[in-house]
């Protein structure tokens, strides 16, 4: 009598696992529609409002895959914590700043300058601070 090999018994293959992300795709739910065609039964094929729902269904999962795509890219963006941007509101306002030395002064902002060790303000009275060493902004009088 002949032997089956244990090793092709179903029970003893090790499963699957996926990698990468849960979540249902543009590519994965494009391979499930055309797998569904090409599979559907020839006597009885999909219906045309089924095939339109499930069109609609990929464009609209394309579309918000793409808004968040841009959300995520706008985010980051905003989120910069050395966007001189963010800084360019204090020209004009009077600002108090400590340093690592424990120096301290006050000075009104003329300009803001971005440079390899970050964000600068000049002030009106000629020295230059990090934005890091700002302890108070307030309105000039």
């Amino acid at each position: 009598m002949t032997s089956i090999d244990p090793s092709l018994l179903i029970a003893n293959k090790p499963s699957a696992t996926r990698t990468g992300s849960s979540n249902l795709g543009k590519d994965e739910f494009l391979k499930i529609l055309m797998t569904q065609l090409q599979n559907q039964d020839p006597l009885n094929p999909m219906e045309d409002k089924e095939f339109i729902a499930q069109m609609a269904q990929f464009s609209t999962l394309e579309q918000t895959t793409n808004m968040a795509s841009m959300m995520e890219k706008f985010i980051n963006v905003q989120n910069q914590s050395d966007s001189i941007l963010k800084y360019s509101e204090m020209i004009g306002k009077k600002v108090e700043w400590k340093n690592s030395e424990a120096e301290t002064g006050i000075g009104i902002v003329n300009s803001i300058k971005k440079t390899e060790a970050g964000i600068m303000l000049e002030l009106d009275n000629g020295k230059e601070i990090s934005s890091d060493n700002i302890v108070k902004v307030t309105k000039t009088e």
